[in-house]
């Protein structure tokens, strides 16, 4: 679960009207594109398995009846114009997947290690990107079970296998950071992960080291006194495992599938300004310390594709507020190499403490506000389920305002390189559903292929320089690509008698466009 932890409660002042502040767009073409819809943004939304959080709604059901609810809430992200889903497989060292490691979740049959009759994340990914959505699997490290007794676990699974990697805290059971073993065991797990299914990345939330509970210590005295010579203290040693952890995945995963995104995201404070000079100006828990999780430095240090920060906290709040945050991780950012996007709770939409939550210009703020940091790549929400309640009609401003129109997912400073050939637009003809446009699907035995296409309309018969390819009001929508020597699409919202030109271009898993199309005139 991304609840992550919280500072104090307070009160904040009302956030007030963000809606001219500056922004940015990227994309093929010139000119200048609305700021307020920029064309390359990331929009994602978290997909919870754990407790049964999203999905699936409750353990037991059948295999349809899991693969429609899926399938419902993939569509859902579609039209709310997201571009991108983090699912949770590995909630509790389980997997909703087909595992050799690990046991079957008994988020999916209400019992652990019964095979659902299918692979929930091989369906996941081809109806994800059916819809050309990404697909991130979203995996726990070091949460075993959400209660205590190790003998509930079936026999097989390796904390039982292994009693000596796990620990009770809390109520809860967890692998060891500070067991070597530990650490082996959780990178084979997750690029097997990686190199088996054609998922789009690997994406850890805020826990590492668990949150503290009271006064009670984390139970590894044992594990550093055997493991921690050469630290200076226990802390120390605990942030080097989970240093290695963040590092090895990194050289791991790059080394399996290059072109494949590894992020994570962290509680949204490293450090306070009180505590580091570096830190930020916040009075709350500190995940350097408390979580053992440099999360400043794994940036610093170019570990991470990306870094999608938990910012669960609105504009002006005293102890932790929205916009200090941004501030402080758009500079951490800066100059890194690594992409920032935002973690933002749907959760407190329409809570009363603090009450700035009751604006329901509270969330649609934030995003306005991040126009103003062109670090800011785009945003994760948490959580869908409660996204798709429409909390104080935040779900309806998106489709309606935020979210008007498509957008492209970023290119990241990490993975650059060429963008596939420019396509050829064969034909755009009118037919009883719309405009029927057809295009060469350039396959290559060399070189870059196209993973997808972009669809451009602009009103009459505009010279194509000037057709405004950067502005995403001119974008239509995308289409995975297909096998086939053609692929096409019908652009159901043309309307019969107009005249429009139409362009496509073509792009990469990593999202690098091509040069456009020829134009093609219908009407």
């Amino acid at each position: 679960m991304l609840t992550g932890g919280s500072p104090a409660a307070a009160a904040a002042a009302p956030a007030g009207d963000l809606s001219r502040l500056p922004g940015s767009s990227s994309g093929v073409g010139a000119g200048d594109p609305d700021p307020t819809h920029p064309k390359r943004q990331l929009r994602g939304v978290w997909i919870a398995s754990v407790s049964n959080i999203d999905w699936p709604s409750a353990p037991g059901l059948s295999a349809a009846q899991q693969q429609t609810e899926l399938v419902a809430l993939l569509d859902a992200a579609v039209r709310m114009r997201m571009n991108a889903v983090y699912l949770q497989i590995r909630p509790a060292a389980d997997a909703l997947y087909d595992s050799p490691y690990e046991p079957w979740s008994q988020y999916l049959t209400g019992t652990q290690g019964q095979d659902p009759g299918y692979d929930p994340l091989a369906f996941a990914v081809a109806e994800a990107h059916k819809r050309n959505l990404e697909l991130h699997a979203w995996m726990n490290p070091y949460r075993v079970s959400t209660q205590p007794d190790p003998n509930q676990l079936v026999p097989t699974h390796p904390a039982r296998v292994h009693p000596d990697w796990c620990v009770e805290y809390g109520g809860e059971l967890y692998y060891n950071p500070g067991v070597p073993a530990v650490l082996d065991f959780d990178v084979q797990v997750i690029t097997d992960v990686a190199s088996r299914y054609d998922i789009d990345g690997i994406h850890f939330d805020d826990y590492f080291y668990p949150y503290p509970v009271g006064t009670a210590d984390f139970p590894d005295d044992a594990t550093y006194a055997t493991c921690g010579a050469g630290f200076p203290d226990k802390a120390t040693w605990r942030r080097a495992n989970v240093d290695k952890l963040v590092s090895t995945l990194q050289r791991e995963l790059r080394a399996v599938k290059p072109w494949m995104k590894w992020g994570i995201s962290p509680f949204g404070i490293w450090r306070n300004q009180a505590t580091d000079p570096l830190g930020s100006a916040t009075n709350g828990l500190q995940s350097y310390d408390a979580l053992s999780a440099d999360t400043r430095g794994w940036v610093q240090k170019g570990w991470l594709d990306y870094v999608a920060p938990q910012l669960y906290w609105n504009i002006g709040f005293p102890p932790a507020a929205y916009d200090v945050l941004v501030d402080w991780w758009s500079k951490t950012v800066d100059g890194t190499g690594t992409q920032l996007l935002i973690g933002q709770t749907i959760s407190k939409i329409g809570i009363s403490s603090p009450p700035a939550w009751l604006d329901p210009n509270e969330m649609p703020n934030h995003l306005i506000l991040n126009r103003k940091y062109p670090e800011v790549a785009g945003d994760i929400y948490f959580n869908i389920t409660k996204l798709l309640t429409d909390p104080l009609g935040f779900e309806t401003r998106l489709i309606t305002d935020l979210y008007e129109y498509p957008a492209l997912v970023p290119e990241m400073p990490r993975h650059c390189g060429p963008a596939p050939d420019r396509t050829a637009l064969t034909e755009a003809r009118p037919s009883a559903a719309g405009t029927r446009l057809q295009w060469l699907n350039l396959r290559r035995r060399h070189g870059v292929e196209a993973a997808y296409y972009a669809v451009y309309r602009f009103d009459g018969h505009p010279p194509q320089s000037a057709c405004d390819f950067a502005d995403a009001k001119n974008l239509l929508g995308t289409v995975r690509a297909v096998s086939g020597l053609f692929n096409g699409w019908t652009d159901a919202s043309a309307v019969a008698g107009n005249q429009y030109t139409y362009h496509v271009t073509a792009l990469d898993r990593l999202h690098h466009e091509s040069e456009t199309s020829n134009p093609q005139v219908v009407g």
